[in-house]
């Protein structure tokens, strides 16, 4: 079975925030991008832990041997989610921008004078801001330019950009103020020929398919549990060997190996409880809907398999809607698209798509759809070189409207309707 529209119905209802009204009348959530609304058994999850579990890890006692399972649990789902090695190249914090922050800080240890990290201007300032912060200790930034027409990165400058100075490249898997997905293999290949490492920012693309590390052949690659439909909680993927070789910066009780090293303070054990059930909740997406797509995936098995069948489906369901969402909002005068257009380059695109509408700020846009119960960013969501290159940031950015597999082709429809109907 796929996931279709009766698939995707019996999943919503697993969703308490997409049960709840206002005035009456349902709420249509379009806003995932910064942020996805929570699936039941994560919120069952972190219930638990706090009446069957809380307490500090590493202890003697219950409930302190709980709560380390509970982190090991939550290391093996991400390990499975990104089918990384091991479970130990699995580091949390509270969120990607802390986690980069942090990793930036260890790197900046290694770099020297001169050394140079390639940025581009398509990425959240997230995986920006920590590594011009190395300016301080002598490392030259690059900025890796994008295509105003498309959004796309020009790989032709990376290419040339890319010399024997490079030390890291920094690159999202998707772009959270367009969708542009990047090819982060390619990038790989050419960072690796240089002799740098990549760092990759898949908080955007981690709820529009599937992620395998290895096949991408990253160094480092970051999301947050809380874009894909559960807690607020960051998870860092790092090579284990690269991880181990870096300074870490911690207290002194704290252990030297990863993934201990880079995880400061006492941790969220119970966003790591909800993490665990995010995971599973995904795997039995795959379990229930993936059906013949598990065996496409003949090398993996257990719950890493369903997790491919899942994401595989969700990404199929979800480029059907964003085709359905990027017709009606073409047939909308005055609005302009921001991103890929073409059907046939959905493929190179996750479901967000940003836009103008003539006559009116991003900011009006928002607040008139929100009367209509219909929720979406405005401004430029952090992605502040996105919006700077596009000439939009003095303008009020863009609004984005952001689907996921428990959005439908009514709510789609609905939205259209009503960006049609403002008075301008």
């Amino acid at each position: 079975m796929s996931l279709n529209k009766s698939a995707v119905s019996s999943l919503r209802a697993e969703f308490p925030a997409l049960q709840q009204t206002a005035g009456g009348r349902p709420l249509i959530f379009f806003d995932g991008p910064g942020g996805t609304q929570v699936h039941g058994s994560v919120i069952e999850a972190m219930r638990r832990y706090y009446t069957e579990a809380n307490s500090n890890s590493h202890g003697a006692f219950l409930y302190s041997r709980r709560t380390s399972e509970t982190v090991d649990e939550a290391r093996r789902a991400l390990a499975d989610f990104l089918n990384a090695p091991r479970p130990e190249e699995i580091v949390f914090g509270p969120n990607m921008t802390t986690l980069t922050f942090n990793l930036s800080r260890a790197i900046g240890r290694t770099l020297a004078p001169g050394d140079e990290i390639i940025v581009t201007r398509l990425d959240h300032d997230a995986n920006i801001a920590p590594w011009m912060a190395l300016e301080e200790r002598g490392a030259v930034i690059r900025f890796l330019d994008f295509d105003p027409a498309d959004c796309t990165l020009n790989m032709a400058s990376l290419e040339a950009m890319i010399n024997e100075r490079t030390r890291l490249v920094a690159v999202g898997y998707a772009s959270n103020a367009v969708g542009t997905i990047n090819d982060v293999r390619r990038i790989a290949d050419l960072a690796h020929a240089a002799g740098a490492w990549i760092y990759v920012d898949s908080v955007h693309y981690a709820p529009h398919g599937p992620i395998d590390v290895q096949a991408i052949a990253c160094d480092f690659l970051v999301c947050s549990t809380y874009k894909f439909f559960g807690p607020h909680l960051g998870a860092l993927y790092g090579r284990y060997e690269v991880l181990d070789a870096l300074p870490a910066y911690k207290v002194r009780p704290a252990g030297d190996a990863p993934p201990d090293k880079f995880e400061t303070g006492t941790g969220n054990f119970e966003a790591m409880a909800g993490a665990t059930a995010t995971v599973d909740y995904l795997a039995s997406v795959g379990q229930r809907f993936g059906g013949e797509l598990a065996a496409q995936f003949p090398e993996f098995e257990g719950r890493r398999r369903d997790l491919k069948a899942a994401m595989t489906a969700i990404h199929a369901y979800e480029q059907a809607l964003c085709h359905r969402l990027v017709d009606g909002l073409q047939e909308i005068s005055g609005l302009h698209i921001y991103g890929i257009t073409d059907p046939a380059r959905f493929d190179q695109r996750v479901p967000t798509v940003s836009f103008t509408l003539e006559g009116l700020t991003p900011n009006e846009v928002a607040r008139r759809l929100d009367a209509a119960n219909i929720f979406v960013w405005d401004g430029n969501f952090y992605a502040l070189a996105v919006t700077d290159w596009l000439g939009l940031e003095e303008h009020g950015g863009l609004v984005r409207v952001g689907l996921a597999h428990y959005s439908t082709a009514e709510e789609v429809d609905r939205l259209v309707g009503v960006l049609g109907d403002i008075p301008r």
